[in-house]
């Protein structure tokens, strides 16, 4: 963990490089440091997972308008302050990447952030 999915209309493809936003978010997971400066996340845990959604509807359903939701899953166990920081860090990271977007479309931006255990997590690495 953490594993960041984007959901996103796809009249974004047109305007921005959803795959150099992975890219970008990713590299911001990886590299969070928490107060003490200890990597916040695992590198070989980080996922970062786009998906375009070719039917949409956005507010009026005017086709001219897009969404972006960010979805990240954690384990718990970090302080809602350091959750906080992290949201704030990936959305403030988002928006710079989408600003010249927002500038042609308009457009929504959201992040969720959930932090709850597993019921079951089984793992199996090569």
């Amino acid at each position: 963990m953490p594993h960041l999915k984007i959901e996103y209309t796809a009249n974004l493809d047109a305007h921005a490089d959803i795959g150099a936003l992975c890219k970008v978010l990713s590299h911001t997971l990886v590299t969070l440091q928490d107060d003490v400066g200890a990597l916040v996340f695992p590198l070989y845990g980080t996922r970062v997972l786009a998906y375009p959604a070719a039917q949409y509807a956005v507010a009026d359903g005017e086709q001219g308008r897009a969404f972006v939701y960010l979805n990240m899953r954690i384990t718990p166990g970090r302080s809602p302050a350091l959750v906080r920081a992290i949201g704030d860090t990936l959305l403030a990271v988002a928006k710079e990447f989408l600003a010249p977007v927002m500038d042609q479309l308009p457009l929504r931006l959201t992040l969720h952030i959930d932090a709850a255990p597993p019921d079951y997590e089984g793992k199996f690495t090569t």
